[in-house]
């Protein structure tokens, strides 16, 4: 098969899918975005592809060149709705919860005064999240009223239009980890933990990486999430409570997997590929 692999920033990742690709005897075209044209009103030379890989780290190059690519009928892994619908933490939240996944108790308000009636549903301390974004980043805490106030004042001087969404979250007092299990095509090849003795566990901001076994209740999770949320190729980002709550926090539609690879030996590149064309010759 010929296959393409979308990206802007080469990573460890990108370089171990496209060797996978190569091991594993098909074509590979690297395809960096951020350096390419695309034309809306003419061809690409995308047509002799059988699906293109995206791993572009910033969102808006990875869904505006994924529908360049599929409107001219190129398959893409993962697909635009997946790809818009994971990024936006308030769609995700929604339509896990709609489909009786565990989530966190998460509310959005558009105003100050929401916000603090919000708090005293939930109580304190209380998560403030960016509808979009990764890594953790600009990720709050409110310990209190007060500081919920300046989270919030603090987000609606910001100029991006998407910071006046506030995402409000329950705290989940979890046990210095998470996990972080890996969705591809209705199996889950692979999982960690992210532990850490802050509150965020994020490996981007430091948390250690150590393998995870499953049980049958959390690989349930996992299958189901990936299948609400448009299947492909995900990472998904659960909580546990010290109550034993498993509660899925979010879905990664180009989820990185470096650090998975390194403590679990799992060829996670090569499994990606050879699922992915499984299901395209379907």
């Amino acid at each position: 098969m010929k296959v393409g692999v979308a990206y802007d920033v080469i990573r460890w990742e990108e370089r171990a899918i496209i060797e996978a690709i190569k091991k594993l005897g098909h074509d590979v075209r690297p395809i960096q975005v951020n350096k390419k044209i695309f034309w809306l009103t003419g061809v690409n030379g995308f047509s002799e592809l059988d699906f293109v890989i995206q791993r572009c780290v910033s969102f808006y190059r990875a869904l505006a060149s994924t529908a360049i690519f599929e409107e001219q009928g190129t398959t893409v892994v993962n697909s635009f709705n997946v790809i818009r619908d994971c990024e936006d933490k308030l769609y995700t939240t929604l339509k896990l919860a709609r489909n009786s996944i565990p989530v966190p108790r998460t509310a959005v308000s558009f105003s100050r005064e929401g916000c603090v009636n919000v708090a005293e549903e939930l109580g304190y301390p209380l998560v403030v999240k960016p509808i979009y974004g990764s890594w953790g980043r600009m990720v709050s805490r409110a310990l209190d009223k007060d500081s919920l106030l300046e989270i919030i004042e603090f987000r609606e001087y910001m100029q991006s239009p998407y910071f006046k969404v506030h995402y409000l979250q329950e705290y989940v007092d979890k046990p210095n980890r998470d996990i972080r299990a890996f969705y591809f095509w209705g199996e889950v090849p692979a999982a960690i933990y992210r532990v850490s003795s802050s509150w965020k566990t994020n490996t981007a901001l430091g948390g250690v990486a150590v393998e995870a076994e499953l049980d049958d209740e959390l690989s349930e999770i996992v299958k189901k999430s990936g299948e609400v949320m448009g299947g492909g190729v995900l990472g998904i980002d659960i909580l546990e409570s010290r109550n034993e709550r498993y509660l899925v926090s979010e879905v990664n539609a180009i989820p990185e997997f470096r650090n998975t690879v390194r403590v679990t030996g799992k060829d996670l590149a090569k499994i990606m590929i050879e699922t992915t064309i499984n299901n395209i010759k379907k």
